[in-house]
């Protein structure tokens, strides 16, 4: 009776273990997932982006050439990103947007252009699909990282190998939208 009671509760714990890592699995995933979203929205922005640095050559090709090499500097974000690589590129597109209306703010032409409104309007589009994107992957990490320091699903994650992950940060002057008016 006793062996068999062993053995109820050594299964038990065996399912108990089993779940978790396939919850632990699930919701790594799940991170890989929003990161990968947030490289997709990134990349329309990059190539809004480039269609605004095209527009650009022909009014200031120093500034061009700046912005060209600034975006050839990108990278592509995908599941196997961390948070650090998702701000960088973020940073990066922040600079050169920042860079473009500079360059449309000294150029009227430039700024009445109709591509230019469209591709704003773009650009304006992709920044509200990467900050939900961002809220999406900060909070799966959030459920991530409570599984893997709750107890006791805790003892599992670190058996497993599973640690936190990073989440994605926001400078303070990135805390209000830039404005897209034209």
């Amino acid at each position: 009776m006793t062996a068999l009671i062993i053995v109820a509760i050594l299964a038990l714990l065996i399912i108990w273990g089993i779940s978790v890592q396939r919850s632990l699995v699930s919701q790594d995933e799940k991170c890989k997932n929003a990161m990968s979203q947030i490289g997709v929205q990134q990349s329309s922005r990059w190539d809004a982006l480039t269609a605004l640095a095209e527009l650009t050559k022909s009014y200031n090709e120093h500034e061009y050439n700046t912005l060209r090499d600034v975006i050839s500097q990108r990278a592509v974000i995908n599941s196997g990103s961390t948070a650090k690589d998702a701000d960088a590129q973020e940073n990066m597109i922040t600079q050169a947007l920042g860079r473009i209306i500079a360059v449309a703010e000294q150029y009227p032409d430039l700024k009445a252009n109709e591509n230019y409104a469209k591709t704003m309007d773009s650009v304006n589009l992709y920044e509200n699909q990467v900050r939900m994107s961002r809220m999406v992957y900060n909070d799966t990490v959030t459920v991530f990282n409570r599984q893997v320091r709750q107890f006791p699903t805790n003892l599992i994650a670190k058996m497993l190998g599973f640690a936190e992950k990073d989440y994605l940060q926001v400078e303070a002057a990135k805390t209000e939208m830039p404005s897209m008016k034209i």
